[in-house]
């Protein structure tokens, strides 16, 4: 995700991703920065909505090399930190839901689809360990799509400590394993679930798999040996949502 960090600014750019957070009132907008291009959609979409026409000279000096922008920037604060303990008390009168957890994933476009996917099938959130993951900035949201809005990125600072905690609260604990001898088949979908993905070539940790009420692995051709941790985030996800 494009974004620059001044003193706590975060900068946005691409039409999904930007729309998207103009829709959300928990976002704090400093600056809607458009081409001319852009002004009539925005007008429309958001009537008298504060913007600055700007250039694509203006845009090169805020954003990644070659990032696609689409004619859209926006500055704005991030949005309010969500804690582990908040996706918990969403849960608590859930009989079932999911929640993604990532272990050593940290490829920001990655973790973009990934919240994506989650949004996709009502995902209550995607947790990540606080020092390997990216902040929140414009490749994650341009991956995202504008679903970074819906879907909220917790870092905890203990990915174990994070799992012990939500089996206390009645989560069973799934861990993905391309060598495991159960199946994603084999899971109770009709329960509160926190599924682990690992980083695709080194997989979960140690300590992390260990934690895991369940190993199973996603049925693919033998001859492939393993997928994207994005694309295999969207089958899991889509699998456990199939009532």
């Amino acid at each position: 995700m494009g974004q620059q960090n001044f003193s706590n600014q975060v900068v946005l750019y691409g039409r999904h991703a930007v729309m998207s957070a103009l829709k959300n009132k928990k976002r704090e907008v400093l600056q809607l920065m458009i081409l001319p291009e852009n002004e009539a959609e925005i007008k429309k979409e958001f009537g008298a909505i504060n913007y600055k026409i700007s250039t694509k000279k203006d845009f090169e000096k805020l954003l990644p090399q070659n990032a696609v922008h689409q004619g859209f920037v926006l500055i704005t604060k991030p949005l309010k930190t969500v804690f582990l303990e908040d996706l918990i008390e969403q849960s608590r009168d859930l009989e079932t839901c999911r929640i993604l957890i990532l272990d050593q994933v940290t490829d920001p476009q990655n973790i973009g689809a990934i919240i994506r996917s989650s949004a996709a099938f009502n995902t209550l959130g995607v947790v990540v360990q606080d020092k390997n993951a990216p902040f929140e900035r414009g490749a994650r949201a341009k991956a995202a799509a504008g679903t970074m809005e819906l879907v909220p990125l917790v870092r905890v600072t203990n990915l174990v400590r994070a799992i012990e905690l939500l089996k206390k609260n009645g989560f069973w604990i799934v861990g993905m394993d391309g060598y495991a001898k159960q199946s994603l088949k084999d899971v109770d979908k009709n329960a509160k679930l926190a599924v682990i993905m690992g980083a695709e070539g080194p997989g979960m940790r140690r300590l992390t798999e260990e934690a895991c009420d369940i190993l199973v692995r996603l049925d693919i051709n033998p001859a492939v040996e393993s997928l994207n941790v994005s694309a295999a985030s969207a089958i899991v996800l889509y699998e456990l949502s199939k009532k």
